[in-house]
Formats: structure tokens, C-alpha cells, sequence
């Protein structure tokens, strides 16, 4: 019989208080979930984008040219 000199008002948190603090909480990781999904995308399309470059730069093998066999030009 403790809690009956306490009136539960006092106690309780108001409805609205609790939707509105969850609302704002799930608004901010919809937020997050967003800017992550977003980045994703970004990382994969650059990694694509590296993926070619370096296939392309391993096709194109550059052979070795020596310098000395051109002859030099006096300027």
C-alpha cells in the first residue's frame, strides 16, 4: 500500500510525450539508414569505376622502351 499516497499522474509519462520522442528517434535512424544506404551505393559505383580502370591498366601492358636507342635532339 506504498504506492497509494503517490497519485500515478505523477508517475506516468504522458502519451504524446512517448509518441513524440519516438517519432523524433525513428526520424533520426531513417535519416542514418538513408545516408548509409546512399553511401553504399556511392562506394559500389566507384569501386565499379576502379574495378575497370585497373582491368583496363592490366590489358594495356606497357613494354619497356629504352631511352637510348632514339637518338638526341640538339636544341
Amino acid at each position: 500500500m506504498l504506492f497509494t499516497a503517490y497519485p500515478l499522474s505523477i508517475l506516468l509519462i504522458d502519451q504524446a510525450t512517448i509518441v513524440t520522442m519516438l517519432s523524433i528517434v525513428t526520424a533520426f535512424f531513417a535519416i542514418i539508414l538513408v545516408l548509409g544506404i546512399r553511401k553504399s551505393y556511392k562506394l559500389k559505383k566507384e569501386n565499379k569505376r576502379l574495378e575497370e580502370i585497373s582491368e583496363k591498366m592490366a590489358k594495356e601492358k606497357e613494354e619497356y622502351k629504352d631511352f637510348t636507342d632514339e637518338p638526341y635532339v640538339w636544341r
